[in-house]
């Protein structure tokens, strides 16, 4: 766009994604911003990297300012970012020149007012990633519609130029005295842009070393905070241990009490049979006096009825062997009757249970509680499948169709020979109104 009537300096904002410019606003923009009144979606929750343009009206650039600002979860700038870009802009250091000359540059490495170092951040210089060309180049493509003035210097060829007459040398020689100062003009143009592309290059070096000392930090800060993870660890570990070694001597001292304890158990216990034994063998002894005495008594009672005792005692033997003969069958008959039960079977178990009135019931999907009879017993035992779905009325492959079916009601089709179908269908209840092909399939791949 031409200039209509004289412009002046504009005050721009881009906005960097990496290495690119993704975003360009003019100041009064920014202002709006900045005051909450336009959002920036495709910001949102992000710290995002811009810079302060200032532009003169041959679209070349005065001043840049680089700066963060963030934005939250609805895309809305930070309510507390307060940078005075114009007043950093204004005291900036000298930078290199895009075109107008020496720019005015403020950025981390090189800021007019240190306690706002920490909201600014360095452009990369390198021959590959350069922000300030970036920044020229985006500027020159005017996206931001400015009126710009297309006057341009005149520059003369060489060529141009003849030696002029003798007559004319006074003029000439007056023209080489021109020349000569035009001479050390260029060179204290040359002396200057050399002492800018020596700052230039200080910039980069003063800005990489801020980048590494950064880097520095953080890997120092890594350092200590893996080093104090790594000391809480063992502290943790050593304390640990120190509870398992206070652990295990209390279960060391519990054990040698518990030994203790069974010892002085096994002495005492060890002492009540000694002493048992020992009554014991006292009662043993007076009853066997005791019984000698009686024996004594009864001999000499004895002495005296004789006949009379010898068949009292006839009569106790004859009783006693006959008691004990009928001791000996009890016992025959007890081994007999203990080997019968014994040998009884299952199906005699099963048999007596039914006939003491136990009832056989199971549970089973499609019939739900049945009751066995006893005489069913062995085939349910042996074919449990068979005998169900029987009771159902179905085969016994119709039925584990069926109750595979009931316990997962989807579709069975196969697309493929690895992916089923899976669609969720109605459960079949009854095995008798299973259809298989039908049930168990969807309206899509039911088969006719």
């Amino acid at each position: 766009m031409r200039l209509q009537n004289k412009p002046q300096l504009v005050e721009a904002v881009m906005f960097f994604t990496d290495h690119k410019v993704t975003k360009q606003m003019l100041y009064p923009e920014f202002e709006a911003v900045l005051d909450g009144m336009v959002n920036m979606p495709e910001f949102i929750d992000q710290q995002i990297r811009a810079v302060y343009v200032l532009i003169n009206p041959r679209l070349l650039v005065r001043s840049l300012v680089f700066f963060y600002i963030e934005f939250d979860e609805q895309g809305r700038a930070d309510s507390s970012w307060n940078i005075p870009l114009r007043d950093l802009a204004e005291r900036a250091g000298r930078g290199p020149d895009l075109g107008a000359g020496p720019i005015r540059l403020s950025c981390r490495s090189q800021a007019a007012v240190p306690w706002h170092q920490m909201h600014l951040w360095d452009p990369d210089l390198s021959p590959k990633h350069n922000h300030l060309l970036v920044i020229r180049d985006a500027v020159k493509q005017n996206n931001l519609r400015l009126l710009f003035d297309d006057n341009t210097e005149h520059v003369f060829a060489t060529e141009q130029f003849t030696v002029a007459a003798e007559e004319h040398w006074d003029s000439a020689l007056q023209m080489d005295a021109n020349a000569k100062a035009f001479d050390r003009e260029i060179d204290q143009e040359q002396r200057k842009k050399a002492a800018q592309i020596i700052k230039q290059q200080r910039l980069r070096i003063s800005t990489l070393e801020t980048q590494y000392e950064e880097q520095l930090a953080k890997l120092r800060l890594d350092s200590r905070k893996a080093v104090q993870l790594q000391q809480e660890n063992s502290a943790a570990l050593q304390q640990q241990l120190v509870q398992q070694e206070a652990l295990n001597a209390q279960l060391k001292q519990q054990l040698t009490e518990q030994a203790d304890s069974l010892k002085k158990l096994r002495a005492d216990l060890q002492l009540r049979l000694q002493a048992f034994e020992a009554h014991e063998r006292a009662a043993l002894e007076s009853l066997r006096e005791q019984f000698e005495q009686e024996l004594q008594a009864r001999i000499a009672v004895a002495v005296v009825d004789y006949q009379e005792q010898v068949a009292i005692r006839d009569v106790e033997l004859a009783y006693k062997t006959e008691h004990i003969q009928q001791l000996d069958v009890e016992l025959v008959q007890a081994k007999q009757a203990l080997q019968e039960q014994s040998s009884e079977s299952g199906e005699q178990i099963l048999e007596r249970l039914s006939r003491s009135g136990v009832v056989f019931v199971a549970c089973h999907p499609g019939l739900g509680h049945i009751t066995i009879p006893l005489q069913d017993m062995m085939l349910y035992q042996q074919k449990p499948m068979q005998y169900v779905a029987h009771k159902c009325a179905v085969s016994q492959t119709h039925y584990e169709q069926w109750l595979e079916h009931y316990e997962n009601p989807v579709c069975t089709a196969l697309y493929n020979s690895d992916t089923a179908c899976g669609l969720p269908l109605a459960r079949e209840s009854k095995p008798s109104s299973f259809v298989d092909g039908h049930s168990n399939r969807c309206s899509k791949h039911k088969k006719a």
